[in-house]
């Protein structure tokens, strides 16, 4: 499934969600995209090979040693999530060809997240970059699925059992004809018209083009996916009072993510529409506590950390410019008896490694980089550096709830 989320290309800047970050795990680059995996993805992928290596495959080989049943298992989970991330891949080729940048792609618990920085320009644009997920798993899943056929000794056509034949085929052709209908059920259940599932997208585009209001079409594809999640939490109900726990929790578990992210979608559109035009000087606190480069870290806990309710402060020179942040994590970072002896400008995190903005910027893209960097607070300068102030997650809120009364209840 694609949904709309966030980066941390910055290196050192504050982190939002420290938890967050810690569990995710780099895998490289791709075409310029960074891949990475939530720790998260250990479960579906070990779900995935235990329910492989302990089940289907000693049904369908029971000649087979442990040895190579759980090489064909983790093969297969490996894959499964190779397949997703190509999925993933598929969304984020064909939205940097609409003009929608992505710089990251998240693999998690619930499949994957193409990391989109911008709403799509039009509703041609939201429907291709939609629709190439399951277009791409259903291709995978054929590919994989014929694949498989065509390396089997036996012909399915001639045997009474299907159980018999399986037996009869290799690992290569049993891997590839588990890995394609589990694509083909990928592609044909990211279909489904519920918001924020591929399918949801296809509509909330169909929809757009016909009423000519984005907000609109949100709002209608993401009832429709609150929908499509009550469906799977009464089917995951009644298999939980069935005898069937597992099934139950999981299908559940998948009800509350769609769930929370229809809504998290159509919340995000209302944001991008009542910040539309508005500027950073706008949103920004400009009262701010900063320190000097040159006091201790003791005197920053001393005099400003316990001081005050701020936990970020920016380290400005005697002219104002800014010459980089220390934060509460900062100061974790330093050996409590070296505090007295390191200075402020050891700790810090460097401008040159901070996001900053201009006064005069719009506020939405102000919102892109505190949501695509996961950071707290980016700092607003004059063109030659000086601070003018400072822009964080809460100030951005504060400003929506008190200009536009839909946000206050969705």
């Amino acid at each position: 499934m694609a949904t709309t989320t966030h980066d941390d290309d910055a290196p050192k800047q504050r982190k939002a969600d420290a938890g967050s970050a810690f569990g995710r795990i780099p895998l490289g680059r791709l075409f310029g995209i960074n891949i990475r995996a939530d720790w998260s993805v250990l479960i579906i992928g070990g779900l995935v090979a235990g329910n492989l290596g302990l089940g289907m495959l000693p049904q369908w080989h029971p000649d087979w040693g442990p040895v190579l049943t759980w090489a064909v298992a983790v093969g297969a989970a490996v894959l499964f999530l190779a397949s997703i991330l190509v999925h993933e891949m598929s969304h984020a080729l064909v939205g940097r060809k609409m003009g929608i940048p992505v710089r990251n792609i998240t693999l998690f618990i619930f499949g994957g997240m193409a990391h989109t920085e911008k709403e799509p320009p039009s509703p041609r644009a939201e429907l291709l970059m939609a629709a190439a997920g399951p277009v791409t798993s259903l291709a995978l899943g054929l590919a994989a699925t014929f694949g498989g056929l065509a390396l089997a000794s036996v012909s399915f056509a001639n045997v009474q059992e299907p159980t018999e034949a399986l037996s009869q085929i290799g690992p290569t052709a049993t891997l590839l004809l588990w890995l394609g209908p589990i694509n083909i059920i990928l592609g044909v259940f990211n279909m489904v018209p519920g918001f924020p599932l591929d399918g949801g997208r296809v509509l909330r585009a169909i929809l757009w083009a016909w009423t000519k209001d984005l907000t609109k079409a949100t709002k209608w594809a993401s009832l429709a996916g609150q929908g499509f999640a009550a469906v799977l939490a009464a089917w995951g109900i009644i298999s939980l009072l069935g005898g069937n726990v597992v099934q139950g929790i999981w299908l559940l578990l998948i009800a509350w993510f769609l769930r929370n992210a229809a809504r998290a979608g159509y919340t995000q559109t209302l944001i991008q529409q009542a910040l539309a035009g508005t500027k950073v000087g706008q949103v920004m606190r400009r009262r701010l506590i900063h320190v000097p480069p040159n006091i201790s870290v003791a005197t920053l806990v001393d005099d400003y950390l316990m001081a005050s309710d701020q936990q970020c402060f920016p380290v400005v020179s005697d002219d104002r410019h800014l010459e980089g942040i220390v934060c509460l994590e900062d100061v974790r970072g330093v050996p409590r008896d070296a505090w007295p002896t390191t200075p402020v400008r050891d700790a810090m995190t460097p401008a040159s490694e901070l996001e900053t903005t201009r006064e005069d910027a719009p506020a939405t893209d102000v919102l892109r980089q505190l949501g695509t960097r996961e950071v707290d607070q980016v700092p607003v300068v004059d063109p030659q550096g000086a601070l003018l102030g400072l822009v964080r997650r809460q100030d951005v809120l504060r400003w929506l709830a008190l200009h536009d009364d839909r946000l206050r209840t969705t």
